[in-house]
């Protein structure tokens, strides 16, 4: 990978990084002093949430039942044909993916991408465990179960249609795990 491909992957990586911290957050403060302190808490009736992130996916349904089958997550919403959208949800109901099929678009070639590119994260308490279950369950290692200076442990695996799926368990979480 050349300096500018990692350094757009970082970028990238650290963009998807703000987000998740956003949908998280109410307040953030910059500076040392109050002049150059900036509150952006906004008000309860305005609050701005992450909602969901949407994937143009091959087929919708059957990626959506993997999900429910193998992540606990939870069907929300599903849409009618050519598109077969789904709106699945994370177990503790913090998070939505849409997935769906746009026939006028290309779906993504997921698998040929790097990991670090685009992959979707999801807190969990057994790394290893979660690991050795959904490779039974048809994921894909996309390398090794890791431990970073932070004492973070992460596995990026892929799911059977490629996209890449990372599990995290946090020595210091950044958002509650519900």
């Amino acid at each position: 990978m050349t300096c500018k491909q990692r350094v757009t992957t970082v970028s990238f990586v650290c963009i998807l990084c703000l987000v998740a911290l956003a949908a998280g957050c109410k307040v953030v403060t910059f500076g040392d002093s109050d002049e150059g302190r900036h509150n952006m808490e906004t008000p309860e009736s305005n609050a701005i949430r992450l909602e969901h992130v949407a994937l143009n996916v091959p087929d919708p349904v059957k990626m959506a039942q993997w999900y429910v089958e193998n992540l606990d997550m939870k069907v929300l919403r599903e849409g009618p044909p050519p598109v077969n959208g789904r709106f699945i949800a994370d177990s503790g109901g913090n998070m939505m993916l849409e997935l769906y099929t746009n026939p006028p678009d290309a779906v993504p070639d997921y698998a040929s991408m790097d990991p670090l590119l685009l992959h979707v994260a999801f807190m969990v308490e057994d790394v290893d465990a979660t690991v050795g279950r959904l490779i039974a369950a048809g994921a894909t290692p996309a390398g090794e179960v890791e431990v970073t200076p932070g004492g973070d442990k992460i596995a990026m695996l892929r799911d059977p249609w490629g996209l890449a799926i990372q599990f995290v368990n946090r020595a210091d979480p950044m958002l509650p795990h519900e």
